[in-house]
């Protein structure tokens, strides 16, 4: 295992894990094999969980929150369930772009509560696009931390994605894993000021 600094981020290296830590933001790739990569990360949030729950599933808006998202469309809606269409944009050097599209279906699961404190996740899982699997959770866990009683509760937040990813052969996972790494550090910074915002 090796320990570095790179720009600000402490990465942490093995054989078979990168972990980086910048911004707040904790990202853990692990190679599982081939072209496979899981890639878990997390954020703590000062916001409860229900306002966090509300930003991850206003389906339609997270193309204006996250830079990356081109588009985000419901294509369907039930109870606790949302087929979405989306499509990530990258720009690439010398003016090229990189586009990712899939159909994903998104399983919310309902409030669980813990012993001092909540949780909630949602599953999901590309079930058309430009991967050969992209399925993984989100999820919000709400840890109640005693104050004295003139202070009254607070609450600490933290939102957790977890993915596993595995591009088609014609992508290689090596880029696919830099520019994923940094959209889940945006995508996870925008919800985090977005929280404060509300």
């Amino acid at each position: 295992m090796s320990l570095r600094y790179d720009g600000g981020a402490t990465i942490i290296q093995d054989e078979k894990t990168d972990s980086v830590c910048e911004d707040g933001v904790l990202i853990e790739i692990k190679k599982l094999g081939g072209n496979s990569r899981r890639i878990r990360s997390k954020i703590g949030i000062e916001a409860n969980l229900d306002t966090v729950w509300n930003i991850l599933t206003d389906y339609e808006k997270l193309a204006d929150l996250i830079p990356g998202l081109a588009v985000s469309k419901v294509v369907e809606k039930k109870d606790k369930f949302a087929r979405l269409f989306q499509i990530g944009q990258q720009k690439l050097p010398l003016g090229l772009k990189f586009n990712a599209k899939g159909v994903i279906d998104c399983y919310e699961k309902d409030e669980e509560i813990l012993p001092n404190g909540r949780k909630r996740e949602i599953k999901f899982k590309m079930v058309e696009g430009d991967f050969t699997n992209f399925e993984g959770t989100w999820s919000i866990e709400e840890v109640n931390k005693w104050r004295r009683e003139e202070e009254g509760e607070e609450w600490e937040t933290t939102l957790s994605y977890l993915v596993d990813v595995k591009p088609k052969m014609w992508l290689p996972v090596g880029l696919v894993e830099g520019r994923l790494s940094k959209e889940i550090k945006t995508n996870l910074s925008c919800r985090r000021e977005e929280a404060k915002r509300c």
